[in-house]
């Protein structure tokens, strides 16, 4: 690998990115050929969109964001039915549902609730920007999109919980795409080689991956397990392909 530049590289912090950040830390030399960042979906967005690192795992709403981009690998974050991170939580059913609080960690997200809000569910609501702190305020007849870790620990707080995953695959018949790993330039075939198979590492050993966390999560009422191999779908195949073009025209045509 002589003669290639230290890359910046913005990975998700989150229980869904584990596999992805034990295999660039842990996978032969990979390590010393990036500089690993470690940051909420939107902050990797912004850092690849403001040439800040130059891959980031970022929310693929914000690819269009880019002017040059590039996905640079395989593997993503989806999901097929639900994924237990992304909720639309309330105390009324989605169509009593007046206001809804938007989580401020991701945008694609939030994108995809206006999409089913609008094409799947066929209502209206008005729209709240989220701030630290907005899930008091989910309430009512007031709903909130809450996603990442912290979701799971709002599963059993309200009466409606609306898994924006499987709403998806009702809708659309099609998986979805949370985040893929794209970068802003084209990168050398070498390093682009010795990344993906960095990512495929961490995926393989996704046992001690496990292992680790209960161990140091023993309190934990998060079946991880469950959340890597079954909630969570990591190979960018065409079916997620499809599902991620088909998200992507209808922000498009919706200008959301």
């Amino acid at each position: 690998m002589k003669g290639i530049r230290k890359v910046k590289v913005s990975a998700v912090s989150y229980l869904n990115s584990l596999p992805f950040i034990y295999g660039l830390e842990k996978y032969g030399k990979i390590i010393e050929l990036i500089d690993l960042q470690k940051d909420i979906p939107s902050v990797c967005a912004d850092k690849l969109i403001n040439n800040d690192v130059e891959i980031g795992l970022i929310p693929v709403a914000e690819i269009r964001k880019i002017k040059n981009s590039f996905i640079v690998s395989n593997y993503c974050i989806g999901a097929f039915g639900k994924v237990e991170t992304v909720l639309l939580l309330s105390d009324v059913p989605v169509f009593e549902i007046k206001k809804i609080y938007l989580d401020y960690h991701s945008r694609t997200s939030v994108n995809l609730l206006k999409i089913l809000v609008k094409k799947h569910w066929k209502t209206k609501v008005e729209y709240i920007n989220g701030e630290e702190g907005f899930e008091n305020n989910i309430k009512g007849k007031t709903g909130g999109l809450i996603i990442g870790d912290r979701a799971f620990s709002y599963l059993e707080k309200f009466k409606y919980v609306y898994d924006l995953s499987e709403e998806w695959t009702r809708y659309a018949k099609l998986p979805f795409v949370f985040a893929a790993w794209v970068s802003n330039s084209e990168l050398e075939d070498e390093f682009i080689n010795e990344f993906n198979n960095a990512l495929k590492f961490g995926l393989e050993n996704k046992g001690k991956i496990i292992e680790n966390y209960r161990t140091k999560n023993n309190n934990s009422n998060i079946d991880i397990e469950k959340y890597l191999n079954s909630d969570i779908s990591y190979f960018l195949d065409s079916e997620k392909r499809k599902g991620m073009e088909l998200f992507l025209e209808l922000l498009r045509k919706e200008i959301l």
